[in-house]
């Protein structure tokens, strides 16, 4: 079982690498696939108001087995909830779906409507001790920087997409310098074959006995980057979490580092066109 844990700036401890059911709309196979991977040893869960499956989510963790102070359980708050009064709203709701009473780390989803109220509702629920630390999920350093001058509760957490491919390392250094834990969603790049078939991380993997997906997982957690990784099969579910016996050499970090090439590998949010798309798909997902 993985014992590998890291501390959070408000002294809760998590694990460093986590399982995540992003699209598993599937509620039978999305519960079984979270039971298999409890039992293959991952401790923290990962799912999201908008994934829709947080039932499944919550019949996985009781029918598991493992006790549930042993688990690390994260959601996260939808676009369309975040406010003051949303956050609320959406919180009941979440712990309803989940059969819990009480999270280990509640997210706000994306940087956009009413984060600021959102927050103020977090911080009361993290004061009366349903949940045991709060964050955010994808904001940029800039967005994070504003976020923390005007809060008194700093995030614990901010979870974005990093890999070999975009690996944010000016972002990575100032959270680490705001005592800020970053994890890292699309860790394999969203298992775009071209990760498995890099030159570099392949002949790292042969060099270690290992395969590129260990390698680039390897290469998040010593960077002090917690992934969230996701597979619905078994075998894959434990090589994925096989990741503590090896160290990368500072050669092949330096060799890894080289692979950035700065961008996102999904459809950029830079400009206003972008996030008018974007927050039009999202109120499909209205909770």
């Amino acid at each position: 079982m993985n014992e590998e844990k890291l501390t959070l700036n408000n002294a809760v401890t998590m694990p460093k690498i986590g399982y995540g059911v992003f699209r598993m709309t599937d509620c039978i196979q999305c519960e079984e696939a979270v039971v298999q991977a409890i039992h293959a040893g991952y401790r923290l869960i990962d799912t999201a108001a908008a994934y829709g499956n947080e039932e499944a989510v919550g019949r996985a963790i009781c029918r598991c087995g493992i006790p549930r102070e042993e688990l690390f359980v994260t959601t996260k708050l939808w676009i369309t909830d975040t406010s003051y009064e949303g956050a609320m709203r959406g919180f009941a709701r979440s712990m309803e779906h989940l059969g819990l009473d009480y999270l280990d780390l509640y997210l706000i989803h994306q940087p956009y409507n009413d984060y600021y109220g959102a927050w103020r509702a977090l911080e009361e629920l993290y004061a009366a001790g349903k949940v045991r630390a709060i964050g955010v999920d994808n904001f940029t350093s800039d967005k994070l920087a504003d976020f923390v001058f005007w809060n008194q509760v700093k995030p614990a957490v901010n979870l974005v997409e990093c890999n070999p491919f975009f690996q944010r390392e000016d972002e990575r250094a100032y959270m680490e310098k705001q005592d800020i834990q970053m994890q890292a969603w699309s860790p394999l790049a969203a298992g775009q074959g071209i990760l498995f078939r890099n030159e570099t991380l392949c002949a790292i993997a042969a060099s270690h006995r290992k395969s590129p997906a260990q390698v680039a997982l390897r290469w998040l957690t010593q960077r002090g980057i917690v992934p969230i990784v996701k597979s619905a099969n078994p075998q894959r579910m434990k090589e994925n979490l096989n990741i503590f016996d090896f160290m990368l050499t500072d050669t092949e970090m330096e060799q890894i580092a080289k692979l950035d090439t700065g961008h996102t590998c999904f459809a950029p949010r830079q400009t206003g066109q972008a996030v008018d798309e974007f927050l039009k798909k999202a109120l499909q997902y209205r909770l």
